[in-house]
């Protein structure tokens, strides 16, 4: 139980980030942080104890079996997640570029 309260104080660490920072660097680190106490949550969510592959054979018809279908899910949102990244990082270093700075404060008050 106390994984699960972890698990929703690293998304609440990360949800501070995005919220309090005003450097894009460290918005995007806080959406990172985010999705990965996500994804630990859902592997929690599939894991089950002294559970086994679910390959049938003679002999482990009541077996316990994990269900695969959050680390396939996981797995999609990893690559997913990461993709999101290193968009969110390509537009903040466009935005560097242009404008010299990864203050959103200072952006907005630009022109150009």
């Amino acid at each position: 139980m106390i994984i699960y309260l972890l698990c929703f104080i690293l998304f609440l660490v990360g949800l501070y980030g995005v919220i309090s920072k005003r450097n894009l660097i460290k918005i995007i680190i806080g959406i990172a942080i985010m999705e990965y106490s996500i994804n630990l949550f859902f592997i929690l969510i599939g894991y089950v104890e002294g559970g086994t592959a679910p390959i049938l054979t003679k002999g482990f018809e009541n077996s316990k079996f994990v269900d695969p279908l959050p680390q396939a899910m996981i797995l999609t949102s990893i690559v997913i997640g990461l993709a999101t990244t290193a968009l969110l990082l390509a537009v903040a270093i466009r935005l560097y570029q242009k404008y010299g700075t990864f203050d959103i404060n200072k952006i907005k008050d630009l022109k150009g």
